[in-house]
């Protein structure tokens, strides 16, 4: 892969070039180095992705179901038979180690085009009698559908969303992020080795004011299906408002970590806590980037704290013992090398950390930020209140349960949260009083596909995962039976 690559869409069955020859610079982070080009496709791409979607339809939602998940089940065979080569591109994209690519996104790619073409075998609907008549509710595909994935966790994601839309029975235009888009493009080419019919998924690439943009003002998409940014979401909620265009939106995350003096401190649990709030380089969703701990405890714990993420390794995505990557692109570098800053200017401490990593080699020019610890700032504060999606995380100290449950939810998002302690009664007691879509209790990013996902507040509208994500992709239908 030293060549420059040039990307394509993958529009009813076939790899095709923008129809107007637009097209966008792919940098790897790692080394900053230009080495593909995406095509930056426009409303002519659009319309003929989604008339390509609406003419694939008929026939998709009416292949048996059993058949639908054969292909999907064919398609994560041949993804998992290229797992090696697909590590090895997601990490070039989005400058993640190859470790975690192979071991995480790659993987859970995989499990997820296997657990919905399980689950839609199991999608049973409701029937309720009554006096006289019997109801029972059909749940139908919606048509073409639009699915919207971010750069954090590209392949990950982009199944996350293409594979209960096609399992219902819908067909899809998706369109990955345009900063990491390599790996869409591989999976296109898998779908083809699958012989998954043409029009059933189109993946168009592009920014998102000449791509997004156009794919969900389109009148011929039916329901869309977004991850990234609150602003993105909320952008995307207006557009589609007037038209009552089903959305369900995955947004930001200012997760905290609610550490209490009780917390079982063995090894494990350190090195779960370390990486729930700089795995990925902190550029999960779901990571805790503020974490509050007990006053009692808080001294001897933010010194074992800070030694640990000292020893975390910054380097070369492809060497074995780089345990954090590179920034995925210069813009998001500045965003947090500009938060970091902000932190200093609103009076905090640094504690370790704060600075650009200079990578010797061939990442000499990449984008790499050293994993960054603060303290002294207030709960109202920028940085505890904006979503920086980097490797910073604020250490905030608390005194009793009921201030924590406050500091817990003093900002306006509420997607995860984590708790750590011993006593039962007070994991379920603080759990219940989270404003948030998920609560991991002594654990992090421990994730069964049958639960639903999802956040409160500015983190989302909607769920994502098992029936919920069927649910989304169908239309309930009630039919009533008179029996008299």
């Amino acid at each position: 892969m030293s060549e420059r690559l040039k990307l394509a869409n993958y529009i009813d069955g076939r790899l095709t070039p923008p129809q107007h020859d637009h097209w966008l610079d792919v940098f790897e982070p790692a080394t900053g180095a230009h080495y593909a080009d995406c095509p930056d496709s426009d409303g002519a791409d659009i319309d003929t992705a989604v008339a390509a979607a609406t003419r694939a339809f008929p026939h998709w939602s009416a292949t048996p179901v059993a058949q639908r998940a054969r292909f999907l089940n064919r398609i994560a065979e041949l993804l998992e038979a290229r797992l090696e080569e697909f590590a090895h591109a997601e990490s070039r994209d989005s400058g993640k180690p190859v470790a975690l690519a192979r071991s995480l996104d790659i993987p859970r790619a995989v499990s997820n085009l296997r657990f919905f073409a399980t689950a839609v075998t199991q999608f049973a609907s409701e029937a309720h009698a009554m006096d006289g008549a019997i109801n029972y509710t059909l749940r139908q595909p919606l048509g073409a559908v639009a699915c919207i994935s971010p750069w954090n966790l590209p392949l990950y994601l982009f199944t996350w969303k293409i594979a209960p839309a096609l399992a219902a029975g819908n067909t899809v235009v998706a369109k990955p992020s345009e900063i990491t888009p390599l790996t869409a493009w591989m999976f296109a080419q898998v779908c083809i080795d699958a012989g998954l019919p043409p029009g059933v998924l189109n993946i168009v690439h592009g920014s998102g004011a000449a791509t997004g943009q156009r794919l969900v003002a389109h009148p011929g998409i039916k329901a869309i299906s977004f991850t990234g940014s609150t602003r993105t979401g909320a952008a995307i909620a207006a557009a589609v408002a007037p038209r009552f265009v089903k959305a369900s939106l995955e947004m930001g995350g200012k997760n905290p970590t609610l550490v209490f003096a009780d917390w079982e401190a063995n090894e494990t649990n350190w090195a779960t806590l370390v990486r729930s709030a700089f795995s990925n380089q902190g550029q999960i969703c779901l990571c805790g980037s503020r974490i509050l701990v007990e006053r009692s405890i808080y001294a001897k714990f933010k010194a074992e704290f800070v030694e640990k993420v000292r020893a975390l390794r910054v380097g070369d995505p492809r060497d074995p013992a780089s345990d954090l990557g590179a920034l995925v692109s210069q813009a998001h570098f500045d965003k947090v090398m500009g938060h970091i800053a902000l932190a200093r200017e609103e009076g905090g401490t640094i504690l370790c950390g704060g600075d650009a990593v200079r990578v010797q080699g061939r990442c000499a020019g990449g984008w790499f930020v050293a994993p960054t610890v603060i303290e002294g700032l207030g709960p109202a504060c920028r940085t505890n209140q904006e979503e920086i999606f980097g490797p910073v995380v604020t250490l905030i100290p608390f005194g009793n349960e009921d201030e924590v449950v406050a500091l817990a939810n003093a900002t306006n998002y509420g997607l995860a949260a984590s708790v750590w302690t011993t006593h039962l009664a007070r994991a379920h007691r603080v759990a219940a009083r989270l404003e948030s879509g998920i609560v991991w209790v002594n654990c992090w990013l421990k994730r069964d596909l049958r639960t639903p996902f999802g956040g409160v507040k500015q983190s989302g509208i909607g769920r994502e995962g098992g029936l919920d994500a069927l649910r989304f992709f169908t239309e309930p239908k009630n039919v009533c039976i008179n029996l008299e």
